[in-house]
C-alpha cells in the first residue's frame, strides 16, 4: 500500500493540502498574521486562516526558499528606522527599513501574489 503524505491538514474542517504548492494556490486560505521570533526569524510563524474559519500556523522556514531578494544582516527593531510592524501580529505590510526582519515581510507578499 502506498504511503499517503499530507503537507497540512486544517484543524477545523479537516481539508488536506497534499503539497505545499496546493496550500499556496488555495484561494480559500489567506495569511492572517505573522508572529515574529526575533531569536531565529525562520522559526517565526505565518498564521493562515481557512474559509471554514479555522486558523493555523506554519513556520516561516518552510517557505523561505520562495524569497529571492536581499537579506540584511542588521536588525533595526526598536531603532528610529523601525516601523514596529513585526511586533504587531496582524500587520502584514512591507517594511521599508533595511532590517534583518524585512525579508519575512517580503515573503508574505510573495505568498499573497501566488494566491492571486
Amino acid at each position: 500500500m502506498p504511503i499517503s503524505f499530507t503537507f497540512k491538514k486544517c484543524p477545523g474542517c479537516g481539508h488536506e493540502w497534499k503539497k505545499r504548492e496546493d496550500l499556496l494556490k488555495d484561494k480559500d486560505l489567506k495569511i492572517n498574521g505573522y508572529e515574529a521570533n526575533f531569536e531565529s526569524l525562520g522559526l517565526g510563524l505565518l498564521v493562515f486562516r481557512h474559509n471554514c474559519g479555522s486558523t493555523f500556523s506554519l513556520s516561516v522556514e518552510g517557505f523561505n526558499d520562495l524569497y529571492k531578494g536581499p537579506v540584511y544582516s542588521e536588525r533595526k527593531t526598536g531603532s528610529p528606522e523601525c516601523f514596529g510592524y513585526c511586533k504587531k501580529k496582524d500587520e502584514l505590510k512591507l517594511c521599508p527599513a533595511k532590517c534583518e526582519c524585512a525579508w519575512v515581510r517580503e515573503l508574505i507578499q510573495v505568498i499573497n501574489k501566488m494566491k492571486g
